[in-house]
């Protein structure tokens, strides 16, 4: 079975903000933002938007398929949101992969389906639970405890939300480059600067931190021995090393 590691960036959904709340006659995308974040703290105390009200910038990942490696962003720079949501899901209708994330149960795939019930987006193979393939019942993307979809965040918690560790700091114990330059805090900003690409790339070297860690999973749990690992982990940086864009150079100058 192939392996896809994904994650997704996200901005403010200030369209859907303005709709749901009767605002935005004459406001601006940055002070409809402005006033989601402030009435979210007034809420709750903290500006993180209802996972509703975040719409996809970009979906980035990383496949391990038969004897190869690659790393890529769905779509164009300047593909809309439901292109790229819809890409995510045909890939997962075309191979069923087995899917890799580090919270992907507690944000991605959340967010991904709202997205794709805003966009009308299809995915009937990843909502299979068993009616019309008996094997999916007993290993599905839904349950959170089927490896279909393994979290990887969930997982090493034991699913203790109190146990939760960020990527960033994962990755770098192991050795890992971890976050570079860029956090989910600057994504908004970076948007409004049209800086799409740059978003692009952050999303790419968090997938690849994530396999990273998924490699030393696998071989945690036994599934790789350490030639195994050893070789996993030099097909990454083989591939990376022929990948022309700066973002791969400092990230493989930081991999320890």
């Amino acid at each position: 079975m192939p392996v896809l590691v994904f994650d997704i960036e996200t901005v403010p959904d200030t369209d859907g903000f303005a709709r749901l709340y009767g605002v935005g006659d004459g406001m601006s995308p940055e002070q409809l933002a402005e006033m989601a974040f402030q009435q979210r703290r007034q809420a709750t105390g903290h500006d993180f938007l209802p996972l509703h009200l975040h719409r996809v910038v970009a979906i980035a990942c990383a496949l391990r398929d038969r004897d190869s490696f690659r790393v890529w962003s769905l779509g164009g720079v300047e593909e809309g949101e439901g292109e790229l949501v819809r890409r995510f899901f045909e890939g997962i209708e075309k191979y069923s992969p087995q899917l890799v994330s580090w919270n992907g149960g507690g944000f991605d795939l959340p967010v991904l389906h709202y997205r794709a019930l805003v966009h009308g987006v299809q995915a009937p193979r990843y909502w299979e639970q068993g009616e019309g393939d008996r094997e999916f019942k007993w290993n599905n993307y839904i349950s959170r405890y089927h490896a279909r979809h393994l979290d990887l965040m969930d997982v090493l918690a034991l699913y203790q939300p109190r146990a939760y560790a960020p990527l960033d700091q994962v990755a770098q114990l192991i050795g890992c480059p971890g976050k570079l330059g860029m956090d989910g805090s600057k994504v908004w900003p970076a948007f409004r600067q049209g800086e799409i690409a740059k978003i692009r790339h952050y999303c790419e070297t968090d997938v690849v931190n994530t396999y990273l860690v998924y490699l030393r999973f696998q071989q945690m749990r036994g599934r790789f021995s350490q030639d195994e690992y050893q070789h996993e982990c030099a097909l990454v940086r083989e591939v990376l090393s022929n990948i022309p864009e700066s973002h791969w150079r400092e990230f493989l100058d930081q991999w320890t």
